[in-house]
């Protein structure tokens, strides 16, 4: 007998409106540095170089992330799907280029459930910490 998928359905209400992803849930289970409170606020990813290649390089960033893949990207949005080593479970990370702002902004949410236990935190982190490895962002 199979395990029951744990991906949950992809949101609908994922992207950019007003030049802003869309508002955290009031769950614990996610991130954005468009929040307005400290437990869902991240910092955006500030950039040190020109913002085509602080793109590219968060671009080859996420590939470098175990068990992720870049599901939809433009010159400035990126969504990728990042799904657990065990159950598969699938979180959804978003990135958005505001080169006026000299920033990336991020955000990660999980599908399914009420707590991530601080994974999509983690994730972003790691991220930027290959970015500031790579001297693409600022700490």
């Amino acid at each position: 007998m199979s395990l029951l998928s744990c991906s949950g359905q992809r949101p609908t209400n994922l992207g950019i409106t007003d030049n802003k992803f869309t508002a955290c849930p009031s769950s614990p289970n996610c991130i954005s540095s468009d929040a307005h409170d400290q437990n869902h606020y991240v910092l955006p990813f500030k950039f040190n170089v020109p913002a085509i290649d602080a793109w590219l390089a968060a671009k080859q960033a996420i590939l470098e992330l175990p068990r992720t893949q870049i599901i939809t990207q433009t010159s400035t949005y990126l969504h990728a799907e990042c799904s657990s080593a065990v159950f598969g479970f699938i979180d959804d990370m978003e990135l958005h280029l505001r080169s006026s702002d000299g920033i990336i902004a991020i955000r990660s949410a999980s599908r399914l459930g009420y707590s991530d236990l601080g994974v999509n935190r983690l994730r972003m982190e790691s991220l930027r910490t290959l970015l500031i490895n790579k001297g693409v962002v600022q700490k």
